[in-house]
């Protein structure tokens, strides 16, 4: 077991963990969740021993090794992509270099009877063996798989790291820590530079994952998914939940009301006995009553009024009047850099009150699109067009890296503040949890979050008919999250956000329009609409590369369902039942499966690997089955 004993730490006159204790299992998986600026990260670091509290300690197993995926990256960045994956295999280098210096030192020795050199047979088996436990032979494989799986393409692999974007490194960083598999794997919001499919990979890959998990992310989508076990920082203490996050806010909740009725309850318990005191003191016969009375009462172990963090930002997108039809209009765009062609001749229309989604893998022009449209950036070729009376408000994907950091928080709102805002800009500040003295510090000093409330804080000063957010919840806690997403809600005007979180974009929009290839796909409907209907095309592409190799093998053809005879009619309905009961069973199967897998403890047990794999396995089972129907069904049909 490995424990974090009594962990207490102090930022001047701010608590930041008041006498902090927990234990972590084996296999258990960890959303670690509180508000921007609570000690999520710092709580990382102790544990990994990067820093120390002032006081407490953490206990591990002799030999537990820490893998570490923290927001500032340090590495070298002289490597390309494969040499950096390959160097998380360094131990084995170092384990094959023992056993070819063993080898060399038998092959030149003669003392064959001596001690030293039965030792060095003895070394040479248990490094021997020790190789063979590291499936060395399918190392190769599992590098491609977790590269690919992370959104590296084989072009990507060959490229030098620090010809990457910071996002893209931070998956190098990620693909190193997958693939050391380390005991205990620490990640710091391991999502916010990835894309939806790496993100959802990512999921599958941390539940067959063998060691312990903690991270921590504000994507709720993905605790859901991943997480068996919740611990939240809050106000200086931990509250520890089993489950995952959905099962953490009832459980949350229902603790609140239990802690609420039990405050209430002490409290008028002790009114009507100090009232009953009081009574007592005033007659001479019961004086003595009353005072042992008082003493029980002193020793009553008062209940605390239960506390949260409840301070949240009052968002709100002021509005200009209605923009015309047309808002937003590109036609063959193209875009490159160098050599390299990000966009190439695509053809865009958004229009008054439309509310649009851009998503797709990372670098596949999203974000180079949003700037070509609103005129941050310029096009290789085509035109683009803005409509008539468009007010625009553009939230940038790094909006919080441009704020100038020897600015302090109020004189970075006055400066971008219109000249009619510029005395509310206290005011507006203080609707994003900066009050006080807060508005002195400067930019420099401020957390992620924090900077990316004041980015937003400084972009609703400007009304707007047009809203563009490029991934506005990075950095944001999950309650600033659900604040943000309650305002685009209320916003009537146009919305184009470009986003990875599931969660934030689902009912959001009506529209996703997805990058892949260079070409634009729209679809009409939400985030959930689109992953369906993905998950749709992706099945019947399955299937028509089955048929494509069912084709090129010299089988005898089936004749079409105009010319079927009746026994071959009778044959196909016989094949449909068959394949309607086995669907049936699938399902009945499935759904046992996912009772087991939906209770919390259930992750911990020795079942869990082998129910797991029987589920996927059923799982691609039920696809194929699908796809079999419906071939017999359109073969019956016609």
């Amino acid at each position: 077991m490995y424990y974090v004993r009594d962990i207490h730490l102090k930022y001047g006159d701010r608590t930041l963990f008041n006498h902090i204790s927990f234990m972590i299992g084996k296999r258990e998986r960890i959303g670690l969740i509180g508000r921007n600026g609570a000690g999520k990260s710092t709580m990382l670091k102790i544990i990994s021993g990067k820093i120390t509290g002032d006081g407490g300690k953490v206990e591990l197993p002799s030999g537990t090794t820490i893998g570490y995926l923290e927001q500032d990256l340090d590495a070298d960045e002289s490597f390309t992509v494969m040499e950096a994956a390959e160097s998380a295999f360094d131990h084995i280098n170092i384990v094959q270099a023992k056993i070819d210096e063993i080898n060399h030192q038998l092959e030149t020795r003669t003392d064959y009877e001596s001690d030293g050199y039965m030792q060095l047979i003895t070394d040479l088996g248990d490094l021997t063996e020790q190789l063979g436990v590291l499936d060395v032979d399918g190392l190769e494989g599992k590098i491609e798989r977790v590269l690919k799986g992370l959104g590296f393409s084989p072009l990507d692999i060959t490229k030098r790291i620090d010809q990457l974007s910071g996002g893209w490194k931070m998956r190098v960083e990620l693909a190193k820590l997958l693939l050391q598999e380390p005991d205990l794997l620490l990640l710091d919001e391991p999502t916010n530079h990835l894309d939806i499919e790496s993100i959802m990979w990512l999921e599958k890959y941390l539940l067959d994952y063998t060691g312990i998990v903690i991270l921590i992310t504000h994507d709720t989508e993905f605790l859901n998914n991943v997480c068996n076990r919740i611990l939240e920082i809050e106000l200086g203490k931990l509250n520890d939940f089993k489950g995952n996050y959905v099962k953490y806010k009832s459980e949350k909740a229902l603790r609140m009301e239990v802690a609420q009725a039990a405050y209430e309850n002490q409290q008028k318990d002790i009114a009507q006995k100090e009232r009953t005191i009081t009574r007592f003191m005033a007659k001479a016969t019961k004086t003595k009553m009353a005072q042992s009375m008082k003493k029980q009462l002193d020793k009553v172990e008062r209940i605390e009024v239960p506390t949260t963090d409840e301070r949240q930002m009052n968002i709100r997108f002021a509005e200009v009047p209605r923009s015309g039809l047309e808002v937003l209009l590109g036609k063959d765009i193209k875009k490159s850099y160098g050599p390299k062609e990000v966009l190439t001749g695509v053809d865009v229309r958004i229009e008054r009150n439309e509310r649009v989604a851009f998503v797709g893998q990372n670098g596949q022009g999203k974000t180079t699109l949003a700037k070509i449209l609103t005129e941050q950036i310029q096009a290789t070729e085509g035109d683009v067009k803005i409509g008539t009376n468009v007010h625009l408000s553009y939230y940038a994907q790094n909006q919080s890296e441009l704020l100038d950091p020897k600015m302090t928080i109020l004189q970075t709102m006055e400066d971008r503040a219109p000249e009619e805002l510029r005395s509310r800009a206290r005011t507006i500040l203080g609707s994003f949890l900066f009050s006080g003295e807060d508005v002195d510090k400067k930019v420099s000093v401020l957390s992620g979050g924090e900077r990316a409330r004041l980015a937003m804080a400084s972009l609703i000063m400007h009304p707007a008919n047009l809203l563009v957010l490029d991934e506005p919840t990075n950095h944001l806690d999950i309650q600033s999250k659900e604040v943000l997403k309650q305002a685009v809600m209320k916003y009537t005007g146009t919305l184009l956000v470009v986003s990875h979180d599931r969660d934030f974009l689902r009912g959001l929009t009506d529209k996703v329009v997805e990058f892949k290839d260079g070409e634009l796909h729209e679809y009409l409907g939400d985030i959930e609409y689109y992953l369906g209907k993905k998950k749709l095309d992706n099945m019947r592409a399955v299937e028509l590369q089955k048929s494509a190799k069912a084709a090129a093998k010299p089988t005898a053809k089936m004749p079409a369902a105009s010319t079927l005879s009746a026994d071959q009619r009778r044959a196909v309905e016989k094949k449909i039942k068959t394949v309607e009961r086995d669907i049936e069973k699938l399902e009945k199967k499935l759904e046992d499966y996912r009772v087991q897998l939906s209770q919390p403890d259930f992750y911990q047990s020795d079942d869990f690997i082998p129910v797991n794999k029987a589920f996927k396995e059923s799982e691609d089972l039920l696809t194929d089955k699908m796809l079999e129907w419906e071939t017999l069904s359109e073969e019956l049909e016609g």
